[in-house]
């Protein structure tokens, strides 16, 4: 947690007062005028600057049998586009970087993942205005990741894929399936897949700068509504659209079938969000979501505050009583 008391301390020393009047000076191409944002004090420094959490783009790749420093348990984001190698991107390396642009054949793609949300969503970069590439904001907003395109400078809700600040405002990028998994889960799946090289960058790759996170009672910088029903805030659930099932259940069905939705939950991933060394985590099981005819669906695995947040009319998946 040293990590996330430095942001709390550099968090507290900054002015009360947030928005465009202070932000200008940083974000000159940023306008301003156009946003959904109903209140500027939504958005909050998160501690680093614009690009101080520098995002990645063209990584390098390896083959899973050339991998040998990655633990078995470790989380890896996994893409599966048709007719393309799969790709696994480590949670060690988005978890000092948390955007990754990449291109998979055709399709460019932004692999990302907030730490303080543990949401982790993979999308296609066209939009209206052309190819995007992203970066970050250094900014939250219910303590989730905003991110920024480099074209525009106009500002995006990690979690909801949505621009909610400049002249892309309301405009929502296409989330792509992917999943998490631990490493084993990936080459026993994949074993031709591709691996994301270790960036050229000096981090601690393979440590969690957020220890005993995803057991803490409240998140980081927020201060919105807790989840209803007794759920604690940083649970895990597992979103579809505007439903949230909690991860908890899923792990006691194993299978669930539901709502025209295949859960299937198996053992085997670490939290990336509990003990220093990422491999070295709690089991929270790892989980694939697909339709009807067995196609993989977006989803996310995310805590419940954040649901809650962007989704308050949403539906909760509980069961029956």
């Amino acid at each position: 947690m040293r990590l996330l008391s430095l942001f709390l301390a550099i968090w507290l020393a900054l002015p009360v007062l947030a928005g465009p009047e202070i932000w200008r000076h940083e974000w000159p191409d940023t306008d301003f005028d156009k946003t959904s944002v109903a209140h500027w004090r939504e958005i909050q420094s998160g501690g680093p600057p614009k690009d101080g959490i520098p995002a990645l783009s063209d990584p390098a790749f390896l083959s899973a049998t050339e991998v040998t420093d990655l633990e078995g348990r470790e989380p890896v984001i996994t893409v599966a586009l048709s007719g393309h190698a799969a790709r696994a991107y480590p949670l060690r390396y988005l978890m000092w970087h948390e955007i990754v642009n990449d291109r998979i054949g055709t399709v460019p793609v932004a692999v990302t993942f907030c730490p303080l949300c543990n949401s982790g969503l993979t999308f296609d970069r066209r939009s209206p205005a052309g190819e995007l590439e992203f970066g970050v904001t250094g900014k939250l907003r219910n303590s989730d990741m905003v991110m920024y395109d480099r074209q525009t400078q106009s500002w995006w809700q990690q979690a909801q894929g949505l621009a909610i600040v400049g002249r892309l405002t309301g405009i929502e990028l296409t989330p792509l399936p992917s999943w998490m998994e631990s490493w084993d889960q990936f080459r026993a799946r994949y074993p031709d897949g591709l691996v994301m090289a270790e960036p050229a960058f000096r981090r601690a790759y393979g440590r969690n700068p957020y220890v005993s996170y995803d057991s803490a009672l409240r998140p980081f910088l927020y201060d919105g509504k807790a989840p209803p029903h007794g759920i604690p805030a940083l649970a895990r659930v597992v979103r579809v659209g505007e439903r949230a099932w909690p991860l908890t259940r899923l792990a006691e069905a194993g299978v669930l079938e539901e709502a025209g939705i295949r859960f299937e939950w198996r053992a085997g991933q670490a939290s990336a969000l509990d003990t220093s060394q990422i491999g070295k985590g709690r089991d929270v099981g790892s989980i694939r979501v697909r339709d009807g005819r067995g196609s993989d669906l977006p989803h996310d695995v995310m805590f419940a505050f954040a649901f809650h947040a962007f989704w308050p009319q949403g539906e909760w998946m509980l069961g029956a009583d």
